[in-house]
């Protein structure tokens, strides 16, 4: 019975060994993790550091930094080319020329000792003339002169002296400096000098500053047309900016301006124009609403103290309820067109339910309504505001006329919906004026089957609001026509 209890027990305790083994080690891992990060973070931090010194001396301006963007990689690029170029090829073509020079010297140096010729060195000074293009001397044996001082950068002096001291072995004297196209170079021998003068040209590449000429040159041909181009890439961005704080501060738009530059440069300017106008037509719209909710408001109350006047005498409670019911009706209208529906988000919307509503609203004004769609019925849109936008439109058909066709056409990303009546439409100088909020087409303002006036400035306003439009027309019905697309 114990044995039986201590397997147990050790059958117990293997899961609990297990999970501490696994608990330490998680911490382990956890602790280099954490090591790892904190051995890192010294390093980002003096990244950052870094880089905002970088932005503090760093022009502000798109102009400036557009030409650093242009220019830095192009110098760049240059310096690195110049530096292989002459790293590489200069210092390897000049190395060259200068063991070619030096092993023609060291020929007439062994010419010399090998067939002495006596005090006459004519054969050997022709040969070296005609046949190596240098001009030598034999002189006496002279001290050498003294080393002169050694150009600041020239590797002509550097690599002709190690050649020198490689191929002959002797004391010399060179001179890179005095005469810019002749290199004089001075042997002591065993009892002469030999002076030699060659062209710089047969000891050094002397076509190096073609190159540097030609790529400094292409580089500021370059810079003189993209710099132009850029300015004129640069100012429609400025002058959209300009135009905006202009907007902002209240001022009216430069008179210049107009959308200029790349499609993208342009695309933002017309995005703004439009949104300026949009804007300010809100302003004027509810400029407007506010004006007519003081007429409105007015008149209503006006009958109010009039019926108070005549309260002694007689109240009239349906008159009263009347005028509530008509001030409800307009405060209603005002706030529906100052909310507007710019919170909603968009989603679905159902365009065979909503023509379903209205022929349910037809039957029961005893109209005649026919719908037909072509394409898909659901569309993408806030379906609050669109639904609204359809109902102000089509309940202004429903007043006028006796027979209502509404066609959907959806399809190629737009959504176009026709409405036709055979009412007594609008005349076509004044198709513009009922957009506006407050106008009416009636002889009275607060008749009772004129509404506040605001149908269809909603209307417009939510078409516009989806990207859209709404346009009126002659129908072939004989009534009005109005065209709503928008994007969907």
């Amino acid at each position: 019975m114990a044995a039986s209890e201590t397997d147990i027990e050790r059958k117990a305790t293997i899961p609990a060994r297990i999970v501490r083994g696994l608990a330490a080690a998680h911490r382990r891992s956890a602790g280099a993790a954490a090591g790892a990060a904190r051995s890192t973070l010294p390093v980002r931090r003096a990244w950052q550091r870094f880089w905002r010194q970088v932005s503090r001396y760093m022009p502000k301006r798109l102009y400036a930094r557009s030409l650093i963007i242009v220019i830095a990689p192009m110098i760049l690029l240059q310096s690195v080319i110049a530096f292989v170029f002459m790293e590489r090829h200069w210092q390897t073509v000049t190395q060259r020329l200068s063991q070619a020079v030096t092993r023609d010297i060291a020929a007439i140096i062994d010419m010399i000792e090998t067939y002495p010729p006596g005090d006459d060195y004519a054969d050997v000074i022709r040969i070296a003339q005609d046949r190596l293009s240098l001009k030598i001397d034999v002189l006496p044996p002279d001290p050498l002169p003294p080393p002169g001082p050694k150009p600041f950068f020239s590797i002509l002096d550097q690599t002709l002296s190690e050649e020198i001291t490689r191929q002959i072995n002797r004391p010399f004297w060179i001179d890179t400096v005095g005469n810019s196209n002749i290199v004089e170079i001075r042997v002591r021998l065993d009892d002469k000098v030999l002076r030699v003068f060659a062209r710089r040209s047969q000891a050094y590449a002397s076509n190096t500053h073609i190159f540097l000429l030609w790529m400094v040159g292409t580089s500021l041909v370059l810079l003189t047309i993209a710099i132009p181009f850029l300015r004129n890439q640069i100012r429609p961005i400025l002058q959209l900016a300009e135009a905006a704080e202009s907007f902002g501060k209240g001022r009216p738009m430069p008179p210049d301006f107009k959308p200029r530059g790349a499609d993208e440069v342009r695309r933002a300017g017309l995005a703004f124009i439009l949104m300026r106008e949009r804007i300010e037509r809100q302003i004027e719209q509810r400029t407007a609403m506010l004006t007519g909710v003081s007429h409105d408001l007015r008149t209503i109350l006006t009958r109010f103290r009039l019926q108070l006047a005549l309260a002694g005498r007689k109240i009239d409670t349906a008159a009263l309820n009347k005028d509530i019911d008509d001030m409800q009706s307009m405060l209603e209208g005002y706030l529906d067109f100052a909310r507007g529906e710019a919170q909603e988000d968009t989603g679905q919307f159902d365009l065979a339910a909503c023509f379903d509503k209205f022929g349910q609203e037809a039957a029961l004004r005893h109209k005649a309504f026919t719908a037909t769609i072509k394409g898909r019925s659901e569309i993408h849109v806030r379906p609050n505001a669109f639904a609204r936008l359809l109902a102000n439109i089509v309940g202004n058909a429903f007043r006028y006329a006796q027979n209502v066709a509404i066609k959907a056409v959806h399809g190629g990303g737009t959504l176009t919906i026709t409405i036709d009546d055979d009412g007594p439409g609008i005349p076509p100088e004044k198709r513009e004026d009922v957009f506006k909020p407050f106008v009416r087409l009636d002889i009275a303002r607060n008749q009772d089957d004129s509404g506040t006036g605001l149908g269809l400035a909603i209307a417009r306003d939510i078409a516009r609001s989806h990207g859209g439009d709404i346009t009126l027309a002659d129908s072939p019905m004989g009534g009005l026509r109005a065209v709503v697309k928008v994007p969907a």
